[in-house]
């Protein structure tokens, strides 16, 4: 009792066989694109990846011998990130995952509790499997669901006790949100108030200067410990750091070891992440700024074209990427999107959409350094011919 080619002892053509999936489309369709609003180097073929070390000369003495179990250029990019966010050390990590489990770990050594209160969308609760509580014998104790960082209030009036409250600025699950600086400032001090020590999510920290207005080590001096990544923000090839007091970089040296982290070579990830901080890190301000101006065209273009409803979140974007949420279904707006892109060459929306209720779905917008080449006028365009593809307008 089956209907399908697959049940039915038939074999599907050659043509079906090969069809590309909708991912597979949605990724040629961004590369071929003349505009894009950003270019993400971990989706572009590996020859032009490699090529990004051309310019290692530039960052590092390449005549140096390459490092041994961290030393060498990791050692200059540690000293770099410590520089940077004004802390005694920093420690080099193949993945932010462990990073922060290790810093946490250390802290409940130090605290000797081993509760870390965070949000419920916090990227340890989501994406890593319950790793803290796996893993590492810590135990994620959670604040409320709004999507939001937590509140001064909310931290001094939790009903338990926690050794560490963790921070991820910005929250990407909410929207990629922050705080204002004093929101923040009050939040850090309502868990002093409580002798808990601060842990920053700072995966991309690197991209708050703006909204804060602070540079990264005021910003980085407010918790015990931060974490930054250096592939989200600065493309590198990956890796990440912890950084923070000395004793604690060297404790987190050792279970670094005994997690699996201690890799033999590093140096091209090391020098991709030195080209970053070097190209990247100084425009980021810019992306940001520009980033609002393509909100708002964003808004605009997408009312033009007679959506009638639409969320772009936040309104104005805290840090360089924002939600866009549409009352469709997924796949409709998913293959709208992917044919707009191959039929106009402007790939407004690159990203995936994900469901988020029935007739509801959302993406991120991720703006970079090709959307500079975008004008606002560029994207109310591009916006609302999106807009009358999906009404069938």
């Amino acid at each position: 009792m089956t209907d399908t080619a697959e049940h039915d002892g038939t074999e599907p053509t050659t043509e079906e066989a090969a069809a590309p999936t909708q991912r597979e489309r949605r990724i040629a369709a961004w590369r071929n694109a003349p505009r894009v609003l950003a270019r993400l180097g971990f989706l572009a073929p590996l020859r032009e990846r490699l090529a990004l070390l051309e310019a290692a000369g530039d960052v590092h003495d390449l005549d140096e011998t390459s490092d041994i179990y961290g030393n060498g250029v990791v050692e200059a990019l540690e000293r770099r990130v410590a520089e940077l966010l004004g802390t005694e050390a920093a420690a080099f990590f193949p993945t932010g995952t462990m990073a922060q489990q290790v810093a946490l770990r250390c802290w409940a050594g130090r605290t000797g509790d081993p509760a870390v209160a965070l949000h419920p969308l916090g990227h340890p609760e989501v994406y890593e499997r319950h790793a803290f509580s796996q893993v590492s014998g810590l135990r994620p104790v959670h604040f409320a669901n709004e999507p939001r960082l937590p509140t001064a209030e909310e931290v001094r009036d939790f009903p338990e006790p926690f050794g560490a409250l963790m921070l991820e600025l910005p929250l990407r699950d909410a929207g990629f949100v922050l705080p204002t600086w004093d929101e923040l400032t009050e939040v850090v001090e309502a868990a002093r108030e409580r002798d808990a020590v601060v842990h920053f999510d700072g995966a991309r920290l690197w991209e708050c200067t703006e909204h804060f207005g602070k540079p990264l080590e005021e910003i980085a001096s407010l918790a015990d410990s931060v974490y930054v990544s250096f592939y989200k923000s600065l493309d590198a090839f990956g890796g990440a750091a912890l950084a923070g007091p000395a004793s604690l970089v060297e404790e987190a040296k050792t279970w670094r070891h005994r997690y699996g982290g201690a890799v033999f070579q590093q140096f091209p990830t090391a020098l991709s992440a030195l080209i970053g901080l070097d190209r990247e890190l100084p425009r980021l301000p810019e992306y940001v700024r520009h980033a609002r101006v393509v909100a708002a065209a964003l808004r605009e273009g997408l009312e033009a074209g007679g959506l009638p409803f639409f969320r772009v979140h936040p309104e104005v974007p805290h840090t360089y990427d924002f939600q866009v949420w549409l009352p469709y279904e997924t796949e409709f707006v998913a293959e709208t999107a992917i044919k707009a892109g191959e039929e106009t060459g402007r790939m407004l929306f690159a990203n995936h959409w994900d469901p988020k209720g029935p007739g509801l779905t959302f993406t991120e917008v991720y703006v970079r350094a090709a959307a500079l080449e975008w004008t606002a006028d560029d994207v109310r365009e591009a916006a609302a011919d999106f807009a009358r593809r999906l009404t069938g307008g």
